[in-house]
C-alpha cells in the first residue's frame, strides 16, 4: 500500500504519541507499506515552528528531510500540476496544506493516512 502521511500523522508517528490509532499506527509500521512524506508538511512544518506552534519540533524543522529519510520514509516533492489540482479543490476545506495533501493523494491514487474526516468529502481513500 502506498501511504501519504498527513503532517499530524507523521509528527506523531516520531513523537511516538498515542494520538496516532492503532490502524495507522500498524500500517506506517508495516515495512511492506511505502511512506510518502509531502513536501507540503515540510513546508507546514517549517512555518508552523516559526510561529511558534511547533516549539517541540526545533530539531526536525532544521532538518526535515533527515525526518524523513531517517524513518525511511520518501519525499513526495509538489509539481505545477499538484498545485493546480489543489487549487481548483471545492472550497469546503481551506487549508492549504491540506489541500495539497488531498490533491497530491487524488492524482497519485495514495491512502491518506490523517484523523481529518473532511477529506473524505473528496473522495480520497484515508486510513485511520
Amino acid at each position: 500500500m502506498r501511504l501519504l502521511l498527513d503532517t499530524h500523522a507523521f509528527l506523531w508517528w516520531l513523537a511516538g504519541s498515542d494520538r496516532l490509532s492503532p490502524v495507522a499506527h500498524r500500517a506506517i509500521g508495516n515495512a511492506a507499506n511505502e511512506k510518502l512524506i509531502s513536501a507540503a508538511s515540510a513546508w507546514e512544518i517549517a512555518t508552523k515552528h516559526r510561529l511558534g506552534k511547533l516549539p517541540s519540533a526545533s530539531a526536525l524543522a532544521n532538518d526535515i528531510a533527515a525526518g524523513i529519510s531517517g524513518e525511511g520514509f520518501e519525499e513526495l516533492p509538489i509539481t505545477v500540476d499538484d498545485a493546480v489540482r489543489a487549487g481548483n479543490l471545492p472550497a469546503f476545506h481551506r487549508d492549504p496544506f491540506d489541500r495539497m495533501l488531498i490533491a497530491q493523494a487524488l492524482a497519485r491514487n495514495l491512502v491518506l493516512v490523517s484523523i481529518e474526516s473532511l477529506f473524505d468529502g473528496y473522495g480520497i481513500r484515508r486510513l485511520w
